[in-house]
């Protein structure tokens, strides 16, 4: 990530000149109710802190959302990041960001619209002329009749009794590690002008939000939509994608040539959403995607198995 005019004054000194044993790295919060955590003042980061440990006053409306709705986002973090360690020697400060942020939380997705006014320009509907539902009931349980699944997204190209239509699925990103209730309650106390360092060591799960989580959901939705004479979009941020394989080698634009409209924006340097790639897939090639993982050598294996077997 190119350095941002928001950030340049963290570091005293040009990264080529900074020891690589001072450049430790670490995920930490990148956006937190809507706002970039790191251009926060210390008060900031209190009375965000506070309201994340319910302590306060109620969360702050989202600003990606237009109907303006309270962050329904328990803890409130939008998106993390990859930081480097604030370079001098014995800090416990952030420093610099790495990578863009990772998406968390899937309304981080409706900023401006983008996602589904990018779908109108693929799939040839007018922006300006398409309508969108939320959560439209595509299961319901035979015991009861009560809806058991929903498409996130439904964009149609009218109001009529017979539009043109496409389903939309929204994946976020789950993160793998301890909570952030005690990275909340560090930054509610503290006052240094850099935030700390994150607590706890905590990472994207892209494996359980890619093959537990959205695979399942094509699996179940994209046939019966394609019987129905239509497809699905997915959207999923850019580390997401480039997790799971990142762009085909030569990527499809054509829509009869898949299943799966795949929709790929990224959180640019100034934290606004931004179209990045889109592709065409079968649903086959998207659940290769989904499921790319190499199985670990048996002496691995092994290995990891001697240090967590305990008596009975």
């Amino acid at each position: 990530m190119t350095q941002s005019d928001a950030t340049k004054e963290w570091y005293e000194e040009p990264i080529e000149h900074i020891p690589s044993e001072r450049l430790s790295k670490r995920y930490g919060i990148a956006e937190w109710y809507g706002e970039p955590f790191i251009r926060m003042s210390p008060e900031r980061r209190q009375t965000l802190a506070n309201i994340a440990l319910q302590k306060a006053s109620p969360p702050p409306l989202c600003p990606f959302q237009s109907n303006n709705t309270q962050c329904r986002k328990k803890g409130g973090v939008c998106s993390i990041q990859t930081y480097r360690k604030y370079p001098n020697k014995g800090s416990d400060r952030l420093g610099l960001p790495v990578n863009p942020p990772v998406i968390t939380c899937p309304y981080r997705f409706d900023q401006n619209n983008l996602v589904p006014r990018w779908l109108a320009d693929v799939v040839g509907f007018n922006q300006d002329k398409s309508f969108l539902a939320r959560e439209v009931p595509f299961m319901r349980s035979p015991n009861t009749g009560r809806p058991a699944g929903r498409i996130d997204l439904v964009l149609a190209d009218s109001n009529t009794e017979d539009p043109r239509w496409f389903g939309l699925e929204i994946q976020a990103v789950y993160f793998s590690g301890r909570g952030m209730e005690t990275e909340f309650e560090r930054l509610a106390q503290d006052t240094g002008q850099r935030p700390p360092i994150p607590n706890e060591i905590r990472r994207p799960d892209w494996r359980s939000s890619s093959a537990k989580r959205l695979m399942p959901q094509l699996q179940v939705k994209a046939p019966t939509l394609r019987r129905w004479g239509t497809k699905l979009a997915v959207a999923v941020d850019m580390p997401f994608f480039e997790a799971i394989g990142g762009s085909s080698h030569e990527p499809s634009h054509d829509l009869n040539e898949g299943d799966i409209i795949w929709l790929v924006p990224e959180i640019s340097e100034n934290y606004q959403l931004e179209a990045a790639h889109w592709e065409v897939l079968s649903l086959e090639e998207s659940n290769k995607k989904l499921l790319a993982a190499q199985t670990v050598k048996r002496k691995d294996f092994e290995k990891a198995l001697r240090i967590k077997l305990q008596p009975i």
